[in-house]
């Protein structure tokens, strides 16, 4: 099959433009190259059999050359990160919502008879607080944390009828979404648009709310995403590991490759049609976790630097379930968390990386987000 990857020069969309091309698939990559990401330059790993188009998202005329004789779409061109979409509203909304709204618009008006299939990729974000349990009350959808706790520094959530903490449990599909950053409202959009305008038109769609996706090729100088990828720049410039609040929230980390073998099988099967996943582990980690385990991978002698401080937009836990996608596809992860992170720090000993993590704080804190 003909094969477009927006996005495909990114650490997902890559692998997976590798994957296509493995199993036969003629494949087109189209990507600005995003200087934050790439500074503006292809890299190296970029599948030498692909086509590759270097184009904005929101090009009209050059998506509209890509897309002619084109059975799939696999959609991942996106500005990535919580904290810095909160003040870049403009450029997150011009690109994350109003590309995807280029691209699906394109397709109904002049491709959509040779469209077989199109896979957006959502996010985690939407939800918010993920699914959390009272002892008492059973399962809760809370609502987000409120200022006064937060300067407090009560970082737990609490049942709204008094009984005490609430625990997270595994987040599913159908939880309501109550999105809390700029981004998550983008990504929320994208997969909205594509779920109307696919059952409206016929055009087989599939969304896939990825949770932390980590490994190889992840940029590591990019300051505002990537969790893993952040702490292994700060350990590589021997600079300590800086963590908001108190260092126990907790998300849910899944390998790249797993999240390739995801797409695959939604881009194979019929029964993935119309529907949206989760794509995750399965499994909750804390930051403190994640920061302590690629100290002691990478043998370094950094400190955690737990701040104590709130960065909005963010949210305290939220891990996925995944018996959905288990019990529609098959899939499920088989990459282990450290498996995967060795993986992630072996490539990142030599690859490109530029510690900016203190610059975007700077103007985290101007911008009044920290």
């Amino acid at each position: 099959m003909n094969i477009l990857v927006t996005g495909g020069a990114g650490f997902i969309g890559s692998f997976l433009v590798d994957r296509l091309i493995h199993e036969g698939h003629d494949v087109t990559i189209y990507d600005n190259l995003e200087a934050q990401v790439h500074n503006g330059k292809k890299p190296n790993y970029i599948n030498k059999d692909a086509r590759f188009i270097q184009a904005d998202i929101c090009d009209k005329n050059k998506l509209d050359k890509a897309l002619k004789g084109i059975d799939v779409v696999f959609h991942k061109a996106a500005m990535v990160g919580v904290g810095q979409s909160m003040y870049q509203i403009e450029k997150y909304t011009t690109v994350n919502t109003t590309g995807t709204a280029i691209l699906l618009d394109l397709i109904v008006n002049k491709h959509r008879n040779h469209i077989k299939k199109f896979i957006v990729a959502a996010s985690m974000s939407e939800y918010g607080e993920g699914l959390y349990r009272c002892k008492r009350c059973g399962n809760i959808k809370p609502d987000l944390r409120n200022e006064q706790d937060i300067k407090k520094r009560k970082w737990n959530l609490f049942c709204p009828k008094g009984h005490g903490t609430l625990e997270a449990r595994p987040t599913p599909e159908s939880l309501p979404l109550h999105c809390n950053s700029i981004y998550a409202l983008n990504k929320r959009d994208q997969e909205d648009m594509t779920m109307v305008i696919g059952r409206a038109f016929n055009i087989p769609v599939v969304a896939l709310r990825y949770f932390n996706v980590y490994g190889p090729r992840q940029s590591l100088s990019n300051p505002y995403t990537g969790v893993a990828a952040i702490f292994i720049s700060r350990v590589k410039a021997k600079k300590n590991i800086v963590i908001f609040e108190d260092g126990e929230q907790s998300r849910d980390f899944v390998s790249v490759h797993d999240v390739v073998a995801a797409n695959i099988a939604v881009m194979k099967s019929k029964k993935a049609d119309y529907r949206i996943f989760n794509v995750g582990s399965g499994k909750s980690i804390t930051i403190t976790k994640i920061g302590q385990t690629i100290i002691s991978l990478m043998k370094g002698d950094q400190k955690l630097e737990i701040t104590n401080q709130y960065r909005k937009g963010d949210i305290r836990h939220c891990f996925s379930d995944i018996s959905l996608i288990q019990k529609t596809l098959g899939w499920k992860p088989k990459i282990s968390f450290k498996d995967g992170m060795k993986e992630l720090i072996n490539w990142g000993e030599t690859a490109r990386s530029q510690d900016l993590f203190d610059k975007a704080q700077t103007i985290l804190k101007l911008k009044g987000v920290v």
